[in-house]
């Protein structure tokens, strides 16, 4: 494990040394990019600064600490982290005690890049130690900016969170990554995969639940490989195993999870699915692409065929299983024939809904030396179009066929459009907007009454 800092090469005191300065009555604003994994991120960051007395607020303008949590996965990334920290320079300029801290993957890729093109920048600090910000502001308060960047996680940490939904929370039980997908920079900036014990997952489940929460999503970058790297007296717990436990909690009334690996997802944990009834009929599985070809060069570890088969299989177990996918159009060497092997394997799969993409070099990734082999942008773009709209077909008949149905909804409170329609989620992760008025947080039924196609209209029952 290794960091570097750009402050003097002396032994700087640590949190528990000295009397560090308060933060209380100070306010802090974050902007988080990325996945759900960032999201979660940001939550415990502000976890971290509501304990030392910090207070969110919603604009820069009106905050003390201005915190980026960056993403890498795009090569947009870059653009919009030295875009925001552009506009920050001036708010500096005119606010001398404003502190700015940059973290997450981009800022864990980039090091000391941060500190070369916006030195106006306190704190840069990676993905591996989140725990330690607020010392890091500490040290920037009184020795000047400093960066640091791990190498490695010690372990999965506890931190406290602050969540913007009190009926919902992301629950962590597991970080990095173990695949060698050649388009994904995320293994070389999360780590090698490192599992929470069991009892650590189902404690802060039970204490979530116990304030409230009445649904959690289980995030790791591949949860089929949950339990892995873990020995519990002699024996190793896998995923299904944790899918029935998380979901046995009394008063948990739902469970989601992302995301599992199509090559590792298996019979036992659709069964568990199937079996548990706090676990939701939703399946994230990413195809990427329907080309075994490029299945092979991106190095995903299956075949068209055996993700259909594993699709089929998930139905077969748990039917009324909805069905999500991320798809990458535009892969280094992609042909007409790669492509259209993708439209087969999206109209055979039917998709309830899909996350597409345009592929984005990463610097770092084995596809970013492929660079004899880009595909044109325009060809790109029209690939692009045509598969969305086949998806848009797809999930527009799929929507089509609940129209009538009754469905369990956990309501979200009022639409951002009109706050005399409430909107809330199916067990089948849809958006469904209902007229009427049902508090967040609560269960309530409605029937379906016009489909959509990325959400679903329906009444009160």
């Amino acid at each position: 494990m290794t960091s570097e800092t750009n402050t003097v090469a002396v032994a700087l005191p640590t949190r528990r040394e000295r009397r560090r300065p308060t933060r209380k009555g100070k306010t802090y604003f974050i902007r988080t990019f990325g996945c759900q994994m960032n999201e979660h991120d940001s939550e415990r960051i502000a976890g971290l600064l509501e304990a030392d007395g910090m207070t969110a607020v919603g604009s820069v303008g009106a905050a003390d600490l201005v915190v980026l949590n960056t993403c890498a996965i795009r090569e947009n990334a870059d653009n919009r982290l030295y875009g925001n920290l552009g506009h920050l320079k001036a708010d500096k300029d005119e606010r001398p005690a404003l502190q700015i801290a940059v973290g997450g993957c981009l800022a864990q890729k980039d090091r000391n890049v941060v500190r070369d093109r916006a030195p106006w920048v306190d704190v840069v600090f990676g993905t591996h130690n989140i725990d330690r910000l607020v010392s890091l502001l500490d040290q920037a308060d009184e020795w000047g900016p400093v960066t640091e960047i791990l190498e490695e996680s010690a372990a999965v940490p506890e931190l406290p969170a602050k969540r913007d939904d009190p009926h919902r929370a992301w629950v962590t039980i597991m970080i990095g990554c173990n695949n060698s997908c050649t388009f994904c920079i995320v293994p070389a900036l999360r780590g090698a995969e490192m599992s929470r014990r069991p009892s650590d997952v189902l404690s802060e489940v039970r204490r979530l639940v116990a304030d409230g929460v009445v649904e959690v999503t289980l995030l790791g970058q591949n949860v089929n490989s949950y339990g892995r790297d873990l020995d519990l007296g002699g024996r190793k717990p896998l995923f299904a195993d944790l899918l029935r436990q998380v979901g046995s909690v009394d008063g948990l009334e739902r469970v989601f999870y992302t995301s599992p690996h199509p090559k590792d997802f298996n019979r036992d944990v659709a069964e568990a699915m199937a079996e548990t009834r706090a676990v939701c009929e939703h399946l994230h599985l990413p195809l990427q692409s329907g080309s075994d070809r490029i299945l092979a060069a991106m190095h995903r570890g299956y075949n068209a065929e055996r993700f259909l088969g594993k699709v089929e299989m998930a139905r077969e177990v748990y039917p009324g299983i909805a069905l999500t996918t991320d798809i990458i159009v535009g892969f280094p060497g992609e042909t007409d024939d790669d492509f259209q092997a993708t439209l087969d394997v999206v109209a055979a799969a039917r998709f309830d809904s899909a996350f597409t993409f345009i592929y984005s070099s990463r610097p770092g990734t084995a596809a970013a030396d492929m660079v004899d082999e880009f595909v044109d942008p325009g060809v790109v773009r029209e690939r692009y179009l045509k598969l969305t709209e086949l998806q848009d077909e797809i999930a527009f008949e799929k929507n089509q066929a609940v129209v009538g149905q009754s469905l369990q909804l956990l309501s979200s409170g009022p639409s951002r459009k009109d706050e005399a329609v409430t909107s809330g989620r199916s067990r089948t992760n849809k958006t469904v907007n209902v007229a009427g008025t049902v508090p967040a947080g609560q269960l309530f039924d409605a029937v379906v009454t016009v489909a959509h196609p990325h959400h679903l209209t329906g009444r009160l029952v």
